[in-house]
């Protein structure tokens, strides 16, 4: 397995120019509809308009590539709760992955929103064309050069996904691990479940999937972008005003 994240490593930002957007989109479509619900429906699927969000438009964007930094923890680390105060203070744009895929699922007339939904409600990982895309549109139509992207990349096939179609885009700075155990993210979770958060992955039957997944996918990457010394690993445990203090030694020795 560690080849195969070595390799990833190697050509991480070494990818050639993308396919013409329209080729690309038709592409995305096919795979993600062929890999997730089965050649049965893509003749269904595939005859039908592509959604908004996977809108080929453009936009207007800096020549400079876009500094991104990847936000990776378990669930309840505090990742959402760090990235807004990074935001005010440093003034990136926080893309979060799973919210992305929420607003997509909830969006009326997607394609994917049942697919996103099964995905998320059984703690499983999204395929990584459907999250590359929307992470992708985000940043273009944002206009700005500074991004979080929060939760993501969560095992190797989101890193081969945003190798083969964002490395060569963007300026990847670091990754910023939120460290935090297991009791203090459960408690965490079913709290903001308690308190009206609307998400339905925050119960437990779904939540030991979702530290499942996490412990078996995402550890993995987090340990080899350590290995390559692109992690700045914090603390999560204390309450949050504690922990962006260690956040923001990070942001200011790196030079934001």
């Amino acid at each position: 397995m560690w080849r195969a994240f070595a390799r990833t490593a190697k050509t991480l930002f070494d990818c050639g120019p993308p396919p013409p957007p329209g080729l690309q989109l038709l592409t995305l479509n096919q795979q993600v509809l062929r890999h997730s619900i089965g050649s049965r429906f893509c003749k269904k699927y595939l005859s039908a308009p592509a959604p908004s969000t996977f809108s080929t438009a453009s936009y207007n964007m800096s020549s400079e590539k876009p500094k991104v930094v990847f936000v990776l923890g378990g669930p309840g680390a505090g990742k959402g709760t760090q990235c807004s105060k990074i935001v005010d203070r440093f003034q990136f744009t926080h893309l979060s992955a799973g919210d992305l895929l929420r607003e997509e699922r909830s969006r009326e007339g997607s394609e994917f929103g049942t697919l996103i939904e099964d995905y998320i409600r059984n703690g499983k990982i999204v395929p990584v064309e459907v999250t590359c895309s929307l992470l992708e549109n985000a940043m273009k139509a944002s206009g700005k050069s500074k991004f979080l992207i929060d939760g993501f990349p969560r095992n190797q096939d989101n890193l081969d996904g945003w190798n083969r179609q964002m490395s060569d885009k963007v300026d990847m700075q670091f990754v910023l691990f939120f460290d935090c155990g297991e009791d203090v993210c459960v408690q965490r979770c079913l709290g903001r479940g308690q308190s009206g958060s609307g998400r339905s992955d925050d119960n437990m039957e779904s939540l030991k999937k979702r530290i499942s997944t996490y412990n078996n996918d995402s550890l993995p990457i987090i340990k080899f972008f350590e290995g390559a010394g692109q992690v700045k690993k914090i603390d999560a445990s204390p309450e949050a005003d504690a922990v962006f203090g260690d956040v923001e030694r990070v942001f200011v020795a790196s030079g934001f």
